[in-house]
């Protein structure tokens, strides 16, 4: 499926229609380069997911946990700063990725081998005009 993302003022039309098109997986990998959106149209599905916190890029923190609507817990991964696929089995990766909650992930052609098998992979690519194709 393929969703065009026109301006930032078509941000939320564009994360509900993710959500209304979202396989039945609960992982999603975002695949893009640095600057192509990654975390800006995470953020907006987190938001029409019901989440009021701030959401930010887990940059440093790896991961951060988020409460939607209905209690759901989200999960927004970010393996930018991950040196060692050590690091990932000591966070403890897979009690999220198979927690039955959806779990977003930024940069995650650093952790391949380690992604379930029914994944999502999610990618966007920035067009000259400046608008973004998400494509899943």
């Amino acid at each position: 499926m393929e969703i065009r993302i026109n301006n930032i003022d078509d941000i939320a039309r564009a994360a509900r229609r993710f959500i209304d098109n979202m396989p039945q997986g609960k992982v999603f990998a975002f695949y893009g380069k640095m600057g192509a959106g990654k975390t800006t149209f995470i953020k907006a599905i987190c938001e029409e997911l019901g989440v009021k916190d701030v959401i930010t890029s887990p940059t440093f923190a790896i991961v951060n946990e988020y409460e939607g609507d209905g209690n759901s817990t989200i999960y927004h991964f970010d393996f930018y700063r991950i040196k060692k696929l050590d690091e990932v089995y000591d966070m403890g990766y897979e009690e999220y990725f198979f927690s039955g909650n959806p779990c977003f992930i930024e940069w995650p052609e650093l952790i391949e081998d380690l992604l379930p098998e029914d994944v999502t992979k999610v990618t966007i690519e920035e067009a000259e005009d400046g608008s973004r194709l998400v494509t899943f």
